[in-house]
């Protein structure tokens, strides 16, 4: 059966191809006005939507997973040759490559979004409407010249995203999370409860972790602090990361994961599975949402019942967001040292209540003071981050929990950012500096064979 309802000589590979992909008597024949410049990019979305929907009646679609790249560009280049012939439209060379690309982009990818995923300094990619394309790069927003044709090229996106993992949003279910091939995490809402056209967000999955070396390079950290988590971590205390959106919780956990030794066994749980640990016996779990008649949901609390059943040395959850919080103590309580995971709150403190706030999800009723008791026993350091007004991603403080002093969780600081102002460029002024006290868990590390040397804490003047 043929690849392709048209495949002619040229996708066979007999003509000779030009730089770029593109055959030499086609480049030839190129040449003319400059659509781009003369016309705006208006015109050349309706170019390439025209140009689209015919390249879609010429290509046998199921075949083109199994079609070498190289031929189908070769065969999409001359079919789009031949269009734009019929149309009487020429394009210069550099043009004509262009348009072959992003052609190619919509059959097989997504569209105006394959450059900007292709991007590795950009972080998200965040749009609003068919109108308006957001990045993040280095922390900071900016707008980008990305646009798409119509609120229906727009939903066409979202729709091959969404199908691939066999979810679906429309008007019954106007929102829904995914995951593209590459791990990047993927949230879309769509009208009626985007008042102003789909809303599409992803977070884009880094293909290299960052490790703790880099993060103390970045300024994220000092080498003391790395230090001191390395310790933490090693002495199988149990770790919160509290941080804002985008303040760099799963990057922080990916990276003092490391630390963890080949010889224990790692449950992790995640609603999108963004985790990247290195260690070799690794068991990862991921929630599922309901299906179309609502049913066959798994939760969070669910996998973290699933996961006491099988035989974890550590359990990390990638966030932890509702009544799964209860299990996840209880796991800290009993046996299973060193878990980890991470919260969203803007303070140690507002972690912790946080915390608070999720067990009294599970419908049960503790007694307060029970109910803190429990979270003062099961988590021993709270980390906190900030993405600050300069776009870097900081820890602001480290905190021990130490107890319980009549209903309250007592706290204290090992470590901290101190803010001292903004230069003229914007940037965030400030040091890492250690607060001067000693943690009660330190003689805990040391009992693990970890040496760190009290002079880590010395506070400075």
């Amino acid at each position: 059966m043929a690849m392709f309802q048209r495949f002619g000589n040229v996708a066979n590979g007999d003509a000779s191809t030009a730089a770029g992909g593109v055959p030499a008597d086609i480049k030839a024949a190129t040449g003319g006005a400059r659509l781009v410049e003369q016309s705006g990019p208006g015109r050349w979305l309706d170019l390439k939507m025209r140009l689209h929907e015919r390249l879609l009646e010429e290509l046998n679609l199921s075949a083109i997973d199994k079609v070498p790249e190289a031929d189908l560009r070769r065969e999409v280049a001359a079919i789009v040759s031949d269009l734009l012939a019929s149309e009487n439209t020429a394009l210069n060379a550099k043009e004509f490559g262009h348009l072959v690309d992003e052609l190619l982009d919509e059959v097989t990818g997504l569209g105006p979004l394959e450059p900007l995923l292709k991007d590795a300094d950009i972080t998200d990619i965040l749009v609003n409407g068919h109108g308006q394309v957001f990045v993040e790069r280095g922390g900071q927003l900016e707008l980008t010249v990305v646009r798409f044709k119509d609120e229906r090229h727009l939903l066409r996106i979202i729709d091959r995203i969404v199908s691939a993992v066999g979810r679906r949003v429309d008007e019954s279910q106007p929102w829904v999370d995914a995951r593209l091939p590459d791990g990047s995490r993927v949230n879309a809402i769509v009208p009626p409860c985007a008042l102003d056209g789909p809303l599409l967000s992803i977070r884009k999955f880094a293909r290299d972790a960052l490790t703790i070396e880099r993060l103390v390079d970045n300024g994220a950290l000092t080498v003391d602090m790395a230090t001191l988590l390395r310790g933490v971590v090693k002495g199988r205390l149990n770790l919160l990361i509290s941080g804002g959106t985008g303040s760099g919780k799963t990057t922080l956990l990916n990276a003092v994961s490391s630390f963890i030794g080949e010889r224990e066994r790692i449950i992790t749980i995640e609603d999108s599975a963004e985790l990247q640990l290195q260690q070799i016996h690794v068991a990862r779990m991921e929630t599922r949402p309901p299906n179309i008649e609502g049913r066959g949901a798994v939760s969070q609390r669910d996998l973290v019942r699933n996961a006491l059943r099988m035989r974890p040395d550590r359990i990390i959850i990638g966030e932890v967001r509702g009544a799964e919080a209860l299990d996840m103590l209880q796991a800290m309580n009993t046996g299973h040292d060193g878990s980890m995971t991470t919260i969203h709150a803007n303070t140690p403190r507002d972690a912790l209540g946080r915390l608070e706030q999720m067990i009294m999800m599970t419908g049960i009723e503790f007694p307060l003071r029970s109910m803190r008791a429990q979270i003062a026993s099961a988590v021993h350091v709270v980390i906190q981050l900030e993405r600050m007004s300069d776009g870097k991603r900081r820890v602001t403080s480290i905190q021990e929990v130490t107890g319980m002093e009549g209903d309250i969780v007592t706290m204290q600081e090992i470590f901290r950012f101190r803010r001292e102002g903004i230069d003229g460029e914007g940037r965030v002024l400030g040091s890492f500096e250690p607060t001067g006290i000693r943690p009660r868990f330190l003689d805990r590390i040391i009992a693990h064979g970890i040496q760190i040397s009290s002079d880590l804490f010395a506070g400075r003047n």
